[in-house]
């Protein structure tokens, strides 16, 4: 059976933190079969938030990895969902 997770990210400050979680997407993005970002923007402000939908294909052992490099950057929760199919 064939699996696929979807794990939102909620960054805290997307200023301070922006470069590293790129850095992680970037070296698991074989993992990475959708990306959808969020936050929000006016006239005179971009917010410091996002939020990031990513859908993900593979196996457990690369999911616990890509897991573990986003836990270790500070202001980043993660949620996810997983669907056997």
């Amino acid at each position: 059976m064939k699996q696929t997770r979807i794990i939102g990210l909620l960054i805290r400050d997307r200023i301070k933190e922006a470069g590293r979680l790129q850095s992680v997407l970037s070296n698991h993005s074989g993992l990475i079969r959708s990306r959808l970002g969020f936050h929000e923007l006016n006239e005179n402000t971009c917010s410091r938030t996002g939020i990031i939908v990513l859908t993900l294909s593979g196996d457990d052992t690369s999911w616990t990895e890509f897991h573990k490099d986003l836990e270790s950057i500070e202001g980043v929760e993660i949620q996810h969902m997983s669907f056997t199919h």
